[in-house]
């Protein structure tokens, strides 16, 4: 299972024949500190090498358990002493299409608040994945270029983006530009459920979903200014604003940034816009609307051998939604969206006096989305619903592409609560394509809580697809014809784990093994004349997913992750592209109080193999660690100063080969409350 583009056909790049270079810039870091979680953490590095050099093959259970271990060891002698208040259980939606406790969920999830995107100086949802297990994702380049994600070793076509309820990308429609540049709202929240999610979602959902959400607003009406300057030329403005007065409600974030990076033709300009209005009606029930917009253009010199000086992409990129959240009787619910998106991306080159490029991709989307919920039977939520879609592309690049899809699917959930300490969910759904067919995909999931809710084990096991593209079915160009009898590529796969909640909400302790099997996975084939497409490959990931997320004393949080990967291309006998081995995130930060704050920390990504730039032929690149600081000084009511540092140790590095990473940079914030 090759990454999409890696092996197939695409627009060139800078007016030749090439690939197209996947990624996504991480941001998320940390360094451990204290004497007890050094020497523990010393002590489990030292243990994982070991069990890598001895183990032909991962023994996940084993692994996972002593993880779980050393953890706690290091976390005991603080977790006693923390604050009750200072944690809730959160709620998610992303995992059940309902709001359920994290403690009842038999997936793997994760949820990035707001006020941890804030408290961390992360601007963007490319960053904040930084931090999650099981993620791994890279950047094509500086701030701004196109980036990618691969969820527990999928294709990075393979994961579904949600935006404020709605799909944002699918087969047709990337996401790898506005996950590159589009900043968050001072609202938004980041939720991710990991392993196939199809039976909710549907296409794309093989390797999980990330859903973004812009939150009700609420408190009394505010409004804050915020400007940050910095290296590489940067300098960006961000209005915020929210409230709730009566039945009103609102959030509202604009920013507009600029940037030169470091190479020529590499500056990236950008707007965004996020907007969210509700208004409560009687009975529980409310009603709202959404709009969100990024606007962007990005000089894309190509590689560090290519430096284009002329070539640069623009998109700009809207999704809206009007929805309604209705309780017609004390045991029904339901939540009913109507939203649409406009996609308009373009890439421009030229050698002048010789040639001009310019190649333009329109996507358009209409959605229907509606869901009804019943809990009159004890122990149950029975939610079912339906959803809608149309779709246009329009592609005048590579292939050629005018095409108008729809999509029609129904789906049903049991959440089932048969005693006191058991949680089960099951479900299925069905989906309609007038391209290819239909497609029927289930999910179950179970978890276990002890008596005291400080231990859940869990386990889910699910199936999912992911449609073909109107390039893999229609696509026209010189050498190449389409295969409209493709069939849609197919995933199954599994997951258990375990998650320890400290005592007093100090934290939690996580591990988890997965297994995923692909097969019908579409291969392009230019052993015949003209090339085509066809359902010919076969793939499995597997690995183990550690996670820490901790409350210490003296107002110290820690927030760590760990993936171990093993991802084969089992029609090739190779390894997948761009998935490393080992990859992880840490992140300390604490508050001294006085209005100070400061964080530290580290993300790293071990070797990967990869396409060379140049050669086109496979290479390992080599791994690297990237270190940043962060820090805060609230002044006074209205006025809080913030710096930064990323690249701290000024680490050379391409993440994708032939593009190379920004090196030291310093930055700094002014926000003013109005």
């Amino acid at each position: 299972m090759k990454a999409r583009g890696e092996a197939r056909p695409v627009r060139p790049s800078h007016g030749r024949p090439g690939t197209y270079a996947e990624s996504e810039y991480l941001a998320r870091d940390f360094h451990p500190c204290g004497a007890t979680a050094r020497a523990a953490c010393e002590n489990f590095i030292a243990k994982m090498k070991h069990d890598i050099r001895t183990i032909p093959r991962l023994r996940p259970a084993r692994v996972a358990v002593r993880c779980l271990a050393v953890l706690a060891a290091a976390a005991g002698p603080a977790f006693s002493q923390a604050d009750p208040d200072t944690q809730l259980d959160p709620f998610l939606v992303v995992a059940t299409r309902t709001p359920a406790d994290v403690r009842t969920l038999g997936s793997a999830v994760d949820q990035i608040s707001a006020a941890d995107l804030a408290r961390e100086q992360v601007t963007t949802a490319a960053a904040a994945l930084g931090a999650v297990p099981g993620v791994p994702a890279f950047a094509n380049g500086a701030l701004g270029s196109d980036m990618s994600v691969f969820m527990r070793g999928s294709d990075s076509d393979q994961v579904l983006f949600l935006v404020d309820g709605i799909r944002m990308n699918d087969a047709n429609t990337d996401y790898a530009v506005f996950l590159g540049g589009a900043r968050l709202g001072a609202t938004d929240s980041v939720e991710i459920a990991r392993g196939p999610q199809s039976t909710l979602y549907g296409s794309e959902a093989v390797g999980g979903v990330v859903s973004i959400q812009a939150q009700k607003g609420s408190g009394d009406p505010s409004a804050d200014i915020v400007v940050e300057a910095g290296s590489f030329g940067t300098v960006a403005g961000t209005l915020d604003a929210q409230g709730a007065r009566d039945q009103w409600a609102w959030a509202f974030s604009a920013s507009g940034s600029h940037t030169a990076n470091d190479r020529t033709n590499n500056a990236f300009d950008s707007g965004n816009v996020v907007l969210r209005i509700d208004r409560d009606l009687s009975g529980g029930a409310g009603v709202g609307a959404t709009l969100r917009g990024f606007v962007g253009r990005f000089g894309d010199p190509g590689d560090i051998d290519t430096n284009d000086p002329y070539a640069h992409e623009a998109e700009s990129n809207w999704l809206g939604t009007v929805f309604a959240d209705l309780k017609p009787a004390p045991d029904w619910a339901a939540h009913i969206t109507v939203g649409g998106q406009d996609r308009r991306y373009v890439t421009f080159d030229e050698l002048p006096g010789v040639f001009a490029e310019t190649t333009v991709v329109q996507n358009r989307r209409g959605v229907l989305d509606a869901q009804a919920t019943y809990s009159g039977i004890s122990g149950q939520r029975l939610t079912a619903g339906m959803t809608a879609e149309a779709e246009t592309t329009r592609d005048n690049g590579y292939g050629d592409i005018d095409q108008r899809q729809t999509v029609f699917a129904a789906f049903a959930e049991d959440e089932w609560h048969p005693m006191q300490t058991v949680y089960l969910t099951a479900g299925m759904r069905y989906d309609d394509f007038d391209t290819f067919g239909s497609s029927v995909t289930g999910r179950a999931t179970a978890a276990w809580l002890s008596k005291g809710r400080s231990l859940k084990l869990r386990a889910s096991y699910g199936t999912g697809f992911n449609e073909p593209s109107f390039l893999e079915l229609y696509g026209a160009a010189t050498g190449y014809a389409g295969n409209p009898d493709l069939r849609p590529e197919r995933s199954r796969g599994g997951d258990a784990g375990a998650d320890w909640y400290l005592p007093k909400h100090a934290g939690t302790l996580s591990a988890t093994w997965f297994r995923n099997d692909y097969r019908d996975l579409i291969v392009y084939d230019f052993g015949v004349y003209p090339g085509t497409t066809a359902n010919v490959g076969r793939a499995r990931t597997e690995g183990v997913e550690l996670e820490a997320k901790i409350a210490l004393a003296d107002g110290f949080e820690v927030h760590a992750s760990y993936t171990y990967l093993e991802a084969d291309d089992l029609t090739d006998a190779t390894e997948l592209l761009r998935r490393p081995r080992s990859s992880g995130s840490a992140d300390v930060w604490r508050d001294f109080g006085g209005g100070w704050s400061a964080g530290a920390g580290v993300q790293f990504s071990g070797i990967r193999q990869d396409v060379d730039a140049q050669t086109f032929l496979t290479v390992n690149d080599p791994k690297y660690a990237v270190a940043r600081i962060y820090a805060e000084w609230r002044a006074s009511r209205r006025l809080v100063l913030k710096a930064r540092v990323e690249n701290l140790l000024d680490r050379k590095y391409q993440p994708v080969n032939g593009y190379p990473a920004l090196g030291f940079g310093a930055f700094g914030e002014v926000e003013w409350r109005l």
